[in-house]
């Protein structure tokens, strides 16, 4: 049986909904110490399809922290690249933190709840010691809501969010929106947000007493009418490289700055931060780009080579299916690297290919797609 693939003695936590996956689960990954369901038994190109086509709906395992106090929007402004302060209630906004040395500490979503309390929904680290380390002198509480995540994503997203929020969906709930709503009588926030860059939003339990399976079950329920499919997380690793989204750990990291990988525009000079005297001396030219290639599959890591020496390494790669090519993300050793002419790297199975940069995200640049202005039609 697939989900048997992992040892059940396993210490990460288990999201509330854990077992509307467990049967057809084959591969589980450890985010933080949430166990979640990497791989299923279908090929990836067929959940992709129907990410791009209707709908999938995902057990992710994003961490929310609190933070709340009379000085929480001061402090996030310490630690966030740019002012968080500025942001009005029920928004979300993109935050990267960085450490004194100017290296990114972490990335995530920053959402304000009301004026005084906020949610950070970051990427694979322990988030909560580095806040609690920056946080004497502000009047904060940081906390651990208790809170999961599921998100929905692809085209027919917002009629499914239509049909399980309690009352329907909420007037002009817009791209990086926020809101707290019921969806079969249980306390959730949504947000217009996702990891895929289609049509989507994400669901947050407020209650950490959630009926997960109660839950999970309303939202089948709600999307089945619309050709929602249950989706590993694996199945967005092909979309997000297409549209530029970076993991942390893998494509950026503490060794990487925002200027590093193109990020500069999440840095605001005008406000003070943690890291912002290193970011100030640091060299504004990005070494970080995405690719094409003929190969169908390289190791994350793998050297990227021009007149046969090492510039940069692999730090993402798939099949895209709208493209028809192989594209991922190269981290350079030097912004001048990026100046060749011709660049190779080698398949898994040996094979020496041609690489061809290309601008980041590979289609869809103004975003259009998510925040629902457009629909891109696929044909693969």
């Amino acid at each position: 049986m697939a989900g048997m693939v992992l040892p059940m003695i396993s210490s990460c936590a288990r999201s509330p909904w854990f077992k509307a996956t467990r049967e057809i689960t084959t591969a589980y990954g450890d985010h933080e110490g949430r166990l979640t369901p990497v791989t299923f038994e279908r090929p990836i190109v067929d959940e992709y399809r129907v990410l791009r086509t209707k709908a999938g709906i995902f057990d992710v395992p994003e961490v929310p922290l609190e933070i709340r106090g009379p000085d929480a929007a001061a402090f996030f402004d310490h630690v966030f690249t740019r002012p968080v302060s500025t942001m009005a209630v029920d928004r979300g906004r993109y935050g990267l933190m960085c450490h004194h040395g100017g290296g990114i500490a972490c990335d995530g979503v920053v959402f304000r709840l009301a004026d005084d309390r906020f949610w950070y929904v970051h990427a694979d680290r322990d988030v909560f010691t580095w806040l609690q380390a920056l946080r004497p002198g502000h009047d904060v509480e940081i906390r651990d809501p208790g809170a999961w995540a599921i998100q929905i994503q692809g085209p027919t997203s917002l009629e499914i969010l239509d049909a399980c929020v309690d009352g329907g969906a909420p007037d002009g709930f817009k791209y990086y929106h926020a809101r707290q709503v019921t969806m079969g009588g249980q306390p959730v926030l949504i947000s217009r947000t996702g990891w895929t860059a289609e049509l989507g939003f994400e669901v947050y339990n407020m209650d950490p007493h959630v009926d997960g399976m109660a839950l999970w079950s309303h939202l089948m329920a709600a999307g089945a009418p619309h050709g929602m499919e249950i989706l590993s997380t694996y199945a967005m690793n092909p979309r997000r490289i297409e549209a530029g989204i970076m993991n942390y750990g893998t494509d950026m990291g503490w060794d990487t700055t925002p200027f590093d990988l193109g990020l500069g525009g999440f840095v605001d000079f005008d406000h003070d931060f943690v890291g912002r005297d290193a970011l100030l001396s640091a060299d504004r030219k990005h070494r970080f780009s995405g690719f094409m290639t003929e190969a169908r599959d390289i190791k994350w890591g793998s050297p990227v080579l021009t007149d046969g020496q090492v510039v940069g390494r692999v730090k993402a790669f798939e099949p895209s299916p709208t493209l028809g090519m192989g594209i991922g993300y190269v981290l350079f050793d030097t912004p001048e690297a990026m100046a060749a002419n011709a660049y190779t790297v080698k398949g898994r199975d040996g094979t020496e290919h041609p690489l061809t940069l290309h601008a980041l995200p590979f289609f869809d640049p103004d975003k259009r797609i998510p925040r629902g202005l457009e629909i891109m039609e696929f044909k693969g």
